[in-house]
């Protein structure tokens, strides 16, 4: 693939799934073999079916989720994105009660495509 395709399907699992909120093209944008290699919340597969439970955590907790990116970057089979992630807390996150409060994070993430 190239950078220009690479750099499109990165885009589309954010917006698509993460802003989109729909976790199902997770199974089309992420190899069944993906491995995450971030922390995740306890309990969270570090695989395709930990990005579908933490996108949801995230929709659930904060209903006003978006992650907008502000850069994206590529090189031969690798994306970085540069994004900044916002919401407001609405109900329980990782056993945190609701609290009303919004937040905004700034966050760089580095993808491998392949195939």
């Amino acid at each position: 693939m190239s950078t220009t395709e690479n750099k499109e399907t990165a885009r589309q699992l954010i917006e698509e799934v993460f802003n989109g909120r729909n976790i199902d093209r997770v199974d089309e944008l992420i190899a069944a073999d993906f491995v995450e290699h971030e922390e995740l919340p306890p309990g969270v597969p570090a695989g395709r079916e930990g990005t579908k439970a933490a996108a949801a955590m995230l929709h659930s907790a904060f209903p006003d989720f978006k992650a907008m990116i502000e850069d994206v970057v590529a090189e031969d089979d690798k994306v970085v994105l540069r994004m900044t992630w916002s919401g407001s807390q609405q109900n329980e996150f990782m056993g945190l009660p609701p609290s009303g409060k919004s937040f905004s994070v700034n966050v760089i993430d580095i993808f491998r495509v392949a195939g």
